[in-house]
């Protein structure tokens, strides 16, 4: 007879680990199973080190403004790569050995294998047989995207899995995917010095809807690095190189990082053994808030249900997982604000709806152009743009989206107050010190007073400008 646990957990990634963290609360009776590496995609490959990458990129680019502040000799410093990737790797390592400390920690009820669901309430585990369990969450993370032809290009293909890891980088990369990842990568890699070209079949970077915004991002992106968009990508060995081909541009690179997205890791993970329908990609339908399969005691949390592929979402849905795991019936659990951040220079972030999610006719637009912004100028970071959309009736703030200098912080503002369902005029009423970034975000939200109903409610929005931008 097959052992018997209540909860079986398979992966071991933020959203794996978060359903740990709930589960341990209630029960010892678990196991969590992984297959490979258990440091998680954030820690190990993907948002920390990424950024570890970025900042060193940023702080050498930094150079380049140095005159302007009457700073002299930026002619004499130097990016050394191995250096900062070593550094890269170190911070690694320190960020992910937490999660690799599981297996340890919790002995025998942490397993390094795969597994493959026979049952909704039966798993197959490598080495170990048979288990069933009165509930299983799946969590099993994603892969990079990459695609079957590539990998005749052998080690000149990169992906993040792999980018992290090389002594040097390559002295001409081509970047095929110009979304969050790709742009990140792209731009830290040119400011420390590679010729970097990137493709991508969208004319789109970072995912930016709004006509403007995405005019200021690619101004700025476009500084650093080659920027070919709208058609896609082709690639021919050269024996040397590779030649990469799109959008009317040729890019000979000596490398190509593969930045197409990331799939979920649910092959052979025995999906269709559950008896409900799979869509063309093989994957269930999942319930957004109890993150339940159909009516069964199955889970599926993080990246491997392709919903929200990121950090804080498979946190949250590896709560919901663990919690619902043990639940008599699953709770329903209200989700938190979309809110993305692509950390390029400036910060590209979409918080609530989007440009293209809006309803045509029913939002009013305050956009603030950053170029004149004063606390900008005096940080020789003069460029961007913030969008902010609320509804034509009440004002009531339906999203943002913007390109901007220290942009994660105005994203997590306005992500606040869409939590708190907030309209312009309360978020008009909290105070805004000068001179600091915010200060466009007001403005931006005065213009939306203006188109108000009722503009007596706005703190100064009826008032005609005065032309000091600290008062506008």
């Amino acid at each position: 007879m097959a052992q018997h646990n209540r909860v079986i957990i398979i992966g071991s990634g933020s959203a794996g680990l978060s359903a740990l963290r709930e589960v341990r609360r209630e029960t010892d009776d678990f196991l969590i199973v992984n297959a490979g590496d258990w440091g998680t995609t954030c820690a190990a490959r993907g948002c920390m080190p990424s950024k570890a990458l970025i900042e060193a990129a940023n702080a050498f680019h930094r150079r380049n403004d140095f005159s302007e502040f009457g700073i002299s000799g930026a002619e004499a410093l130097r990016a050394d790569i191995p250096t900062i990737l070593a550094r890269v790797r170190r911070l690694r390592d320190d960020f992910v050995a937490s999660p690799r400390s599981v297996p340890k920690d919790l002995g025998e009820r942490a397993i390094s294998a795969r597994a493959e669901i026979m049952a909704p309430n039966r798993v197959m585990i490598e080495g170990l047989g048979e288990r069933t369990a009165d509930a299983i969450i799946l969590a099993t993370g994603s892969s990079p995207v990459l695609p079957k032809p590539w990998e005749t290009f052998g080690n000149r293909i990169l992906t993040t899995d792999t980018l992290f890891e090389l002594p040097d980088l390559p002295r001409r990369i081509a970047v095929i995917g110009m979304g969050a990842i790709g742009v990140e990568l792209a731009q830290a890699m040119a400011r420390l010095g590679v010729e970097v070209a990137g493709f991508d079949a969208l004319e789109t970077l970072a995912g930016v809807s709004d006509p403007e915004v995405a005019a200021a991002l690619h101004a700025q992106v476009s500084r650093d690095l080659h920027l070919y968009l709208g058609a896609p990508a082709d690639i021919e060995d050269q024996g040397a190189t590779l030649r990469v081909t799109g959008a009317g541009g040729t890019f000979e690179a000596d490398a190509i990082l593969a930045a197409m997205g990331r799939k979920p890791n649910i092959a052979g993970l025995g999906l269709e053994s559950l008896g409900v329908a799979l869509n063309d990609r093989g994957m269930p339908q999942v319930d957004a808030n109890t993150l339940q399969i159909g009516d069964l005691p199955v889970f599926l949390a993080g990246d491997a249900n392709g919903a929200r592929a990121l950090l804080h979402e498979a946190a949250d849905e590896g709560f919901i997982a663990g919690r619902n795991a043990l639940a008599a019936t699953p709770h329903a659990y209200c989700r938190r604000v979309p809110l993305a951040v692509t950390f390029s220079s400036p910060n590209a972030a979409r918080i609530g709806k989007g440009f293209g999610d809006l309803t045509p006719g029913a939002y009013l637009i305050g956009a603030q152009d950053f170029r004149r912004h004063p606390r900008a100028r005096m940080a020789e970071k003069a460029h961007g743009m913030i969008r902010v959309y609320a509804a034509k009736d009440s004002g009531k703030l339906l999203g943002a989206e913007l390109a901007l200098p220290e942009g994660e912080h105005i994203a997590h503002l306005l992500a606040l107050a869409l939590h708190k369902e907030m309209d312009v005029h309360d978020l008009l009423g909290m105070p805004f010190y000068h001179p600091v970034f915010e200060e466009g975000l007001r403005s931006a939200l005065r213009q939306i007073m203006r188109d108000l109903p009722d503009q007596g409610r706005s703190d100064l929005a009826d008032c005609p400008a005065c032309g000091h931008a600290a008062l506008d």
